[in-house]
């Protein structure tokens, strides 16, 4: 039977007409990639300067990813958590020893690992902490992007997150984000867990002041407060360290994981951290069929191995630095935020006047995001001096 090749502009409508319209795709229907490069329906060819929201930290289809996923669909794709199964436990033991971490509970998506460590949290403060039942609270920063269930969009303070979905989860507090008086003022004896981005990429790769982070800790440690760090997506090697938190010498009570977990080839991801936190939960307290199925922990693995080499580290601080000082040089740009492979690039007024630069992009062959005026780059951690001198030079004459 022929099949139909279908255009990009056939993939758009059939879009428009059958899917939710639950975003605004750029206008590009890709189909094919490998390493920091992906090709549309009609085969033209772009640099990945977007990179998945950090999901392809390994680049597309990195062989040692693509290699364990079909070793493991000739095996077992699927088992629950009601039995055990050979790719479980080993993954749950090497990501736990690349990340210092004592316990591993293995989820599906980020806004899910999420979710799931402020359920933690809550516990944690009934159980060990004394707080009165149904008054544990979660405090957060502004500018957050944590996710999009219920519970996450009740403490957005993006306008467009919230629009329409109420009635929302109470038991969160905001405070500004970098401001370590307003947490200090924040804190009560029934706070359970600051809930923080080390970096937060959504508002624009925005990096907290020296310091801020330390404090935190500080802060949660004389409060007897869990700390959280949010690394689903400036985790595991994006900035140039295994964890984002790394670089500031602080340890998280918990983490959540997720994107790059599994080299952006299946949903994978994770809470990890103390024991003694972790263990709160018990059987029947939670659960996800799909969380630490054999598919995702054999990928999952893969991914841990790649991280345990420190290569990827090394690529994204080396070359990160060499993107971040070639972005400072552009015209048009008023400030380069962010640390390794991942940069918010601050369009001026004056250019951002002119419209929108991802269109200009991407008729030069790229790809990037744009939101807020800036740009969001995050490209795959295999890109090359070159590739980033290549895409460089693509924003400089988007930007004229």
């Amino acid at each position: 039977m022929a099949v139909d090749v279908l255009s990009t502009q056939d993939h758009i409508t059939l879009a428009e007409s059958w899917g939710a319209h639950d975003s605004v795709p750029f206008p590009v229907a890709l189909s094919h990639g490998e390493g920091a490069w992906v090709n549309d329906v009609e085969d033209r060819r772009y640099l990945d300067f977007h990179g998945g929201y950090s999901s392809i930290n390994f680049g597309h289809r990195h062989p040692d990813l693509v290699a364990a996923a079909k070793a493991q669909l000739d095996r077992l794709t699927m088992s629950t958590r009601a039995f055990h199964h050979d790719q479980y436990a080993p993954f749950c033991r090497e990501l736990a020893e690349l990340t210092g971490t004592e316990r591993v509970l293995p989820s599906n998506s980020g806004g899910e690992a999420v979710d799931t460590a402020v359920k933690i949290a809550r516990k944690w403060a009934y159980q060990i902490k004394g707080v009165p039942d149904g008054a544990a609270e979660v405090i957060v920063a502004d500018g957050n992007f944590h996710g999009r269930t219920t519970t996450i969009i009740s403490f957005s303070t993006h306008a467009n997150h919230r629009a329409g979905f109420g009635p929302f989860t109470p038991g969160f507090k905001v405070v500004p984000f970098g401001d370590i008086d307003a947490l200090r003022s924040a804190i009560t004896e029934n706070t359970a867990a600051v809930l923080l981005e080390p970096i937060q990429g959504e508002t624009g790769v925005v990096v907290p002041p020296k310091g801020y982070l330390t404090d935190v800790r500080a802060l949660c440690d004389e409060s007897n407060t869990l700390f959280i760090a949010d690394e689903v997506q400036c985790g595991l090697a994006r900035t140039g360290a295994t964890l984002a938190l790394d670089h500031d010498g602080v340890r998280a009570d918990m983490y959540t994981l997720g994107k790059s977990l599994s080299g952006g080839l299946l949903p994978v991801s994770a809470v990890i951290g103390r024991a003694d936190v972790l263990d709160v939960i018990t059987p029947g307290d939670h659960g996800s069929t799909f969380g630490g199925n054999p598919l995702a922990c054999a990928v999952g693995r893969a991914a841990v191995r790649l991280l345990a080499t420190g290569e990827f580290q090394e690529r994204s601080r080396e070359l990160g630095a060499y993107l971040h000082s070639r972005l400072n040089e552009l015209d048009g740009v008023s400030e380069v935020r962010g640390r390794g492979l991942w940069a918010g690039v601050q369009i001026s007024e004056e250019r951002t006047a002119r419209g929108r630069v991802t269109e200009a992009l991407a008729e030069r062959g790229l790809l990037c995001r744009e939101d807020r005026g800036h740009l969001r780059v995050a490209p795959p951690l295999v890109i090359t001096r070159e590739e980033i001198d290549l895409g460089v030079s693509m924003i400089a004459d988007a930007l004229a």
